[in-house]
C-alpha cells in the first residue's frame, strides 16, 4: 500500500520545473582569475545589503565572457548585483571612501553615477525565459 503512495509523488518529481530560465550573459572581463559572485535580490530594503540576497551564485572566470543559466529562481520581481572578485577573497574591494577598486555590474546594466543604484533602478519582471546581458563596470 505504501508502494502505491509512493508513485504518484515520484511521478511529480520528474515533472519539469515550473521556474522560467534566467540566462545571464556577462561581459567587459579584464583579468582571467577569481570568480564572479552573483546576488539576487527581492526588495528595496534588502538591494545591496550583504547577506540578505536570496539567491548566490559564483563562476569561475576563464574568457572575458561567462554565461549563468538560473533555473531555480521563481517568476517574480528582482534585481541583481555582481562583482568580479578578482583575488577571491569573497568580497568586493573598495578603496578608503567606498569606491570599488573591483569591477561590478547591475542587472538593465545601471551604472551608480555617485552612489550606489537603487533597487528600483535595477529591477526586472521575471516571467517567462529571460536573457540579460551585463557588462561589467571597471
Amino acid at each position: 500500500m505504501k508502494n502505491i503512495l509512493l508513485i504518484p509523488l515520484l511521478l511529480l518529481s520528474l515533472l519539469p520545473s515550473e521556474n522560467p530560465k534566467l540566462v545571464l550573459k556577462i561581459s567587459n572581463i579584464q583579468k582571467m582569475q577569481g570568480d564572479i559572485k552573483i546576488g539576487v535580490f527581492k526588495s528595496d530594503s534588502s538591494f545591496l545589503k550583504e547577506d540578505l540576497a536570496i539567491k548566490n551564485y559564483s563562476i569561475k572566470v576563464i574568457k572575458n565572457t561567462a554565461i549563468l543559466t538560473i533555473t531555480d529562481l521563481p517568476k517574480g520581481e528582482y534585481a541583481i548585483s555582481m562583482f568580479h572578485d578578482e583575488n577571491s577573497d569573497n568580497k568586493m574591494n573598495t578603496n578608503f571612501i567606498g569606491i570599488p577598486k573591483e569591477p561590478y555590474g547591475f542587472s538593465n546594466n545601471v551604472k551608480p553615477k555617485m552612489s550606489a543604484p537603487k533597487y528600483k533602478e535595477c529591477k526586472f519582471n521575471f516571467s517567462d525565459d529571460k536573457t540579460l546581458e551585463i557588462k561589467l563596470i571597471d
